[in-house]
């Protein structure tokens, strides 16, 4: 039987499952999965849509499809490390939504990035994901 996930959040530190997330998690025993940077790329698609909020929708589509392919779900997530083109607090608004709905009830540790580009000028959003494997 998998052992549940522990979620830490330290009592010096800020409340972060106001921001949907836990600030560290503790995996005890179990293999863990690392996918790659999932981006809004889609078979048969060549450009991604040129919305953060469309963007975030397929990469959390392309996650689950990650999840699915071990067994896993939402609450089997260790941690996301999410990549936005020129991060600003509006674009939160946009990148949230979509990206809790995914989540669910699970608060992973989660970091956001702001960076400068991805690989192509069309991509706005890319998350990495590491996920505890279920027995």
């Amino acid at each position: 039987m998998t052992r549940p996930l522990i979620r830490l959040n330290p009592a010096g530190l800020f409340d972060a499952s106001q921001n949907h997330h836990a600030q560290g998690t503790l995996v005890d025993g179990g293999r863990l999965a690392f996918f790659s940077g999932q981006i809004a790329w889609q078979r048969g698609v060549e450009m991604a849509p040129p919305s953060l909020a469309a963007q975030t929708e397929i990469v959390c589509r392309n996650l689950r499809s990650c999840l699915d392919s071990v067994g896993a779900a939402s609450g089997d997530i260790v941690s996301l490390r999410a990549y936005i083109v020129d991060w600003t607090p509006e674009k939160a608004a946009e990148v949230f939504p979509p990206l809790v709905a995914f989540l669910g009830d699970a608060m992973p540790s989660l970091t956001g990035i702001g960076i400068s580009a991805l690989f192509r000028p069309d991509l706005k959003i890319e998350i990495e994901m590491v996920v505890r494997v279920p027995d």
